[in-house]
């Protein structure tokens, strides 16, 4: 059965695209769920038409990622914390702190697009990486000083 995806579906494609996928797929899934609609004449001027404007919205998020990776790229973040005498800290600096702290000097990032393995609970310097939409990356570095 062929059908116009309506959103990306990963292992299937992106918004737009015909696919010819198995009937119950499409009948029992992909279309209660509205992620699909059936492939005829007149949808598929309309999925042409959706295609091109999915095509501006994504160079257009693609520029403005773009713009706030290179304003936040290298960007340095101090944190003065309480520690003891090994360094270690009395609390930790997650990625909420890291981006309230972006927020302060101007760049405002979801904590979720920051990529921290786990949170920093020793002093000294870190890299830490910004993950950006269109699989653009931007790199900070995080300075834990003790108080």
């Amino acid at each position: 059965m062929k059908v116009i995806l309506q959103k990306d579906i990963s292992n299937l494609g992106e918004a737009g695209d015909i696919k010819d996928v198995p009937r119950g797929y499409a009948r029992n899934y992909l279309i209660p769920k509205k992620l699909v609609i059936v492939a005829d004449d007149s949808s598929k001027k309309a999925a042409e038409h959706q295609k091109r404007l999915i095509k501006i919205k994504k160079d257009k998020r693609r520029k403005q990622s773009e713009k706030i990776a290179s304003s936040i790229n290298g960007v340095e973040l101090k944190f003065a914390v309480q520690a003891g005498e090994e360094g270690k800290l009395f609390g930790s600096i997650t990625t909420m702190d890291i981006s309230k702290k972006l927020a302060e000097g101007g760049h405002e990032i979801d904590k979720r697009k920051i990529q921290l393995d786990a949170p920093i609970k020793e002093v000294g310097t870190f890299d830490v990486t910004v993950k950006l939409e269109d699989g653009l990356h931007a790199g900070i570095k995080v300075t834990v000083e003790q108080e």
